[in-house]
């Protein structure tokens, strides 16, 4: 980390921060000094919400930062999930965009990989949506019970 990164949390707002769960009494602003992975509460994605691949995949990847406990079978099933979206997607932008988060979560920048996979959203619903077969809707990867 290059400079220092200050967040501001609301009050009764969480932070996953290394795997620790950290919830505020009252509004504080965090100084992270040092290189650090954290997921604000608002970007947490409900296994219910993964309603597409990348959401999916966004899944598997925030289960490395959030578990650390769960990393090692997440980034198995990361591993796995991978060729088939690439397999999934003609759009080339979402295709290098995943070879990148690959990248991303092989030198464990997860953080970044989930940003990374946000930022595809509204690529994905487009090819999705596209009747000029930019996706083919491949089985589901990530489901809750493999991280029980």
């Amino acid at each position: 980390m290059k400079n220092t990164l200050k967040i501001s949390l609301k009050p009764n707002e969480k932070i996953y921060v290394n795997g620790a769960v950290i919830r505020t009494d009252r509004k504080v602003t965090l100084e992270f000094l040092n290189d650090v992975q954290f997921l604000l509460e608002n970007h947490v994605l409900q296994p219910e919400d993964a309603s597409t691949p990348l959401r999916q995949l966004y899944f598997i990847v925030q289960v490395m930062l959030m578990s650390p406990g769960d990393a090692a079978p997440a980034r198995d099933m990361f591993r796995k999930s991978l060729p088939l979206l690439l397999a999934s997607f003609e759009d080339e932008v979402i295709r290098a965009a995943l070879k990148d988060i690959d990248r991303q979560v092989g030198e464990n920048h997860v953080f970044e990989a989930l940003k990374a996979i946000r930022a595809l959203y509204g690529r994905e619903a487009s090819a999705m949506n596209s009747p000029a077969g930019a996706y083919v809707k491949p089985n589901p990867i990530a489901m809750e019970e493999n991280f029980r």
